[in-house]
């Protein structure tokens, strides 16, 4: 994660939870916008906040902002999408000498705008991580490992 935020700009302080951050912005280059962009959807503007603790290091929150402008094939009545998505995290376990978070709660915020349409969604979510491994044999990008739980309960039907 930390990788996420090189070029990063420190922008302040702020105290989450108890614990003294330190806030990296990254704002997407106009030329990268642009790349990600097509005929009918333009990205306007792309952010993300990494706040990490002043003590360990270690990421506590995460915030990500996307607009999007949804133009239609004809005419100009353009729609606006706006998502933000918001993480706190917690519970860090040392697992094979990685710090892995294991709990958090994230919220996300889907607001779409424009001549006839406004319409604002938010979605909250707690999460836990029950299982971490590494290096595991056979498994590629594109296959996801379900749990052991659930591999358990298919083995009994």
């Amino acid at each position: 994660m930390a990788s996420l935020f090189l070029d990063a700009v420190c922008i302040g302080e702020q105290t989450i939870n108890k614990e003294h951050c330190f806030i990296l912005k990254l704002e997407t280059s106009s030329n990268a916008l642009k790349a990600q962009s097509y005929a009918q959807t333009e990205i306007i503007h792309h952010t993300i906040w990494g706040y990490f603790s002043q003590r360990t290091g270690l990421l506590i929150k995460f915030e990500d902002k996307k607009l999007v402008q949804m133009k239609p094939p004809k005419g100009n009545n353009s729609a606006f999408w706006e998502t933000t998505m918001e993480s706190l995290v917690q519970d860090y376990i040392y697992i094979y000498g990685i710090n892995i978070a294991h709990s958090g709660k994230t919220i996300t915020t889907l607001y779409r705008y424009g001549k006839s349409h406004n319409h604002k969604r938010k979605i909250e979510e707690s999460w836990s991580i029950d299982e971490v491994d590494f290096n595991i044999c056979g498994l590629s990008n594109e296959t996801f490992l379900p749990s052991a739980d659930l591999k358990r309960e298919q083995k009994e039907q």
